[in-house]
């Protein structure tokens, strides 16, 4: 499900689906939107953050990192309401396979 979740994400924020799954440090911008897609696919899709890692070539760690660095930026009005429309688009994209 991390394939199909990187192509939607990656299309919302118009960055090439491949720096999402490029190994190694990118740039603050596509590291971002990459933490955006870890987040969304913990809480929204309740993947473990194993198998999120295994889907973005990245460690457990690394996404648990994104989670909580995403829920800290969620403070912010402007930037939580762009994270929640990113979990409606994947809730919808989703919703046959989460099973609601």
């Amino acid at each position: 499900m991390c394939e199909g979740l990187i192509d939607i994400v990656a299309a919302l924020f118009n960055v090439p689906s491949k720096e999402l799954r490029r190994t190694g440090r990118t740039g603050l911008d596509i590291a971002r939107v990459r933490q955006i897609a870890m987040y969304v696919g913990h809480v929204v899709m309740r993947l473990s953050m194993y198998d999120i890692g295994k889907g973005f070539a990245r460690d457990r760690t690394t996404v648990m990192y994104a989670c909580h660095t995403i829920e800290d930026l969620r403070d912010v009005e402007e930037f939580d309401g762009v994270v929640a429309m990113v979990e409606r688009v994947v809730l919808a994209a989703f919703r046959d396979r989460l099973g609601l």
